[in-house]
């Protein structure tokens, strides 16, 4: 039992030290009609990091379009990129809602 609590909160600091950060312009907001992804591209690329699951390095993506936080993180998205403004994200060290971009925690515009 402490064993497998061991493994689980190795794994949970693992996950939590490799989530990505990035601050720039909104260059690119895609929303796909067939399930809803909503995907974006900021300017500056260099110097961030990103989990292993995150092999497609170009792109954000909202972890849940449909709920209330997934709704309004489109909105400061599309605001920051209508008045230029310069934003960071903070993501959530996963893939889940598509296997090759990382999840968005936090939006925070400059």
């Amino acid at each position: 039992m402490v064993k497998r609590l061991a493994v689980g909160l190795a794994a949970l600091i693992a996950g939590v030290s490799t989530a990505g950060t990035q601050t720039g312009l909104v260059t690119e907001i895609a929303v796909r009609a067939s399930d809803g992804l909503v995907t974006f591209k900021l300017s500056n690329s260099a110097g961030y990091t990103r989990p292993a699951c995150a092999s497609q390095t170009s792109y954000w993506i909202i972890r849940d379009e449909n709920s209330e936080a997934g709704k309004r993180q489109l909105a400061l998205l599309m605001m920051a990129r209508a008045e230029k403004l310069p934003i960071t994200v903070a993501g959530s060290g996963t893939c889940m809602r598509w296997p090759d971009g990382e999840d968005v925690n936090t939006l925070i515009v400059q």
